[in-house]
Parts: structure tokens; C-alpha cells; sequence
């Protein structure tokens, strides 16, 4: 690489990093003069990499948004935190992208890196272990993905083709109310105009998006999170459990979390009983995970639960007295 070369990719290193740069700063960063550097920003100009001249006292250069990426420059520790936020993330983190995208960029980073930063990487790799399986959850195609967040920014109704879990599949307008990452999947929660219901749709199953006219108003005090979170709990189960336990919201909460019960939380923090609702498909986890909070409960229904706890208990008190067999 010529030297010219190298100071003009060092050039678009420095616009990359934010703001406006004079060329007296450039110049002397670059260590040449500032006519090589008006001479230098042509050369990015012919390269389609978007810089832009801003006049005034405070003016200078800077890069602009264009309609393609201009190559990106990243220092080392960049360079390796891109690539571990990518590896991590295709392992253990909620997905942004197709497998294939994810694949394509990290090879086209690792690719041009150095060999000291290589070794670098591997390093961390060999002696890197994840506690859970890599994430093989459906990710969302891009396209559907931008165009809903793009929705729920400008308030825009969107028409979407959606097909839910049972395999029918569907036209239905929404009006997005937020984007929501759950237990490794994409969510939009919003509310659908021609019968006023609350919906939640995972991303992975929406197959086109259509951004429609007009706009809406989103409700004040929204929270998307905590909607979805209500929404999980709230789903139709076959069994409807309602207990009161006695502890604070935290406490309960440490168990039983928002995806999976309804708190009926009152002002304060102070203990107290309070109800908490459940829609399950089994019961057979619930007494371990009562037990397991050490608070008072009561069970107002069901009666089968009841009894699977008091079996629980008698387990506990038979092992309990049980002596170890002779050696």
C-alpha cells in the first residue's frame, strides 16, 4: 500500500468516528497540508464515500449518509469487539439477522484481519465456553424487521401476512406499538383497528409487511415489554390458578416471574398478601416452585393443586426422616 493510500484511509478512519473535522485538524493528524487533504477528500468523493464540506467558522468535513456503506475502518479493539458481539450473540444472544448474514460478516472481518489480531481472537475462542446451546431460533428477515421498527417510530399502520403457529395463515392490519426481545425471539405488540384487540406477533412468522397511509396515536404510559410479558401469562391454559401469597412484589417476583403470573401489585412495597394468577398447561411444577419462595401462600383454586402440594410435603418429610442405608 502507497503512502497516499494509506493516509486517505486514514482520513475516512477520522471522519468515521463522528462529527465535524477542520481541515486544519485533519491536516495535522495526517501530517500534511491542507490541500492535500481537500485533495484527499476527492479521493474518497470518487470512491462514492458520502463526505460532505460544511462552511462557516466551526466548518470542516464530514461523512454524510449515503447509498451504500463506505469501507468501514475499525481499530483493533473494535475490530474484536465487532466479532465477539457476533459470535456471542449467534450463540446465547436474541438473533438480528438471517444465520447467513451472520455468518457473511463475521467472515468478511476475519478475513482482512491481522495476524496479530487473529491470534488474538482465537485465543479467546479456545478458551471460551457458553453454558447454554447455541441459539437455533427462527430470526426475523431483515426487511420485516425494519419495516415494522420504521412503523412503530412514525406511527404508521402496517398490513402484514402472518402465519401463526397452528399453520393458518392471514392478512391482518396492525398499529405497532413497540418491538419486544423474548426468551430469544422478536415480538411487535399493537392492537388491531378494525376490532380494537390487543395483538402480539412474532416477527420469525411474518412473511411481507406494507406500510399503509395515515398514522396513529399510541396509548400514553405504554410499556411494549411489560404487554407481551402480561400477554404469555395471560394466555389461554388449561388450568386457571389463583393463590395469595404473603411478601412484596420483588419476592414474588424472584419465582414467578411477569411472563408467567400476574402480580396484583398495590401501592408500597410492604409485605402483604396479595393474589397472583397463573394460566398453566401442567401443575406439576408449581409446589417445587412454592416451595422454593418460602413465603405463606394459600391456594384459592384449584383443588388439584392443593393436593399435589401436600404430596410434595409428604415426600419432603418421608426423605426427611429417611436414615441412609448400611454400608
Amino acid at each position: 500500500m502507497t503512502r497516499p493510500t494509506a493516509r486517505v484511509l486514514t482520513l475516512l478512519e477520522l471522519l468515521q468516528s463522528g462529527g465535524i473535522r477542520t481541515a486544519a485538524e485533519l491536516a495535522d493528524r495526517l501530517e500534511i497540508d491542507e490541500r492535500t487533504v481537500r485533495r484527499y477528500v476527492d479521493h474518497l468523493i470518487d470512491l462514492d464515500v458520502p463526505v460532505e464540506s460544511v462552511r462557516g467558522r466551526y466548518g470542516g468535513y464530514r461523512l454524510a449518509p449515503g447509498h451504500r456503506m463506505p469501507p468501514l475502518m475499525l481499530g483493533d479493539d473494535e475490530a474484536l469487539a465487532v466479532l465477539l458481539g457476533l459470535i456471542a450473540g449467534r450463540r446465547a444472544g436474541p438473533p438480528t439477522a438471517t444465520g447467513t448474514a451472520n455468518e457473511t460478516a463475521t467472515a468478511k472481518i476475519r478475513r482482512v484481519l491481522p495476524k496479530r489480531l487473529t491470534r488474538r481472537l482465537d485465543a479467546v475462542l479456545d478458551s471460551l465456553a457458553f453454558t447454554t446451546a447455541p441459539d437455533e431460533t427462527a430470526a426475523p428477515e431483515s426487511a420485516v424487521l425494519l419495516s415494522i421498527a420504521d412503523a412503530v417510530r412514525h406511527r404508521r399502520p402496517v398490513s402484514i401476512r402472518y402465519t401463526a403457529g397452528d399453520g393458518r395463515r392471514s392478512a391482518r392490519t396492525v398499529h405497532p406499538y413497540g418491538l419486544v426481545v423474548h426468551s430469544g425471539r422478536w415480538y411487535v405488540t399493537g392492537v388491531e383497528p378494525e376490532t380494537g384487540e390487543d395483538r402480539t406477533f412474532r416477527l420469525d412468522r411474518v412473511a411481507e409487511v406494507r406500510t399503509l397511509p395515515g398514522s396513529f396515536e399510541r396509548p400514553s404510559g405504554l410499556d411494549p415489554a411489560q404487554r407481551v410479558l402480561s400477554g404469555f401469562a395471560e394466555a389461554p391454559y388449561r388450568h386457571e390458578v389463583t393463590l395469595r401469597i404473603q411478601g412484596t412484589v420483588e419476592q414474588i417476583r424472584a419465582r414467578l416471574p411477569a411472563s408467567v403470573a400476574i402480580v396484583e401489585e398495590p401501592d408500597g412495597e410492604t409485605e402483604r398478601w396479595l393474589r397472583v394468577r397463573l394460566r398453566v398447561e401442567r401443575l406439576d411444577w408449581l409446589p417445587p416452585v412454592l416451595a422454593s419462595l418460602d413465603r405463606p401462600f394459600v391456594i384459592e383454586r384449584p383443588d388439584e393443586l392443593r393436593d399435589l402440594v401436600v404430596a410434595l410435603a409428604d415426600r419432603l418429610v418421608n426423605s426427611a426422616r429417611r436414615r441412609p442405608p448400611d454400608a
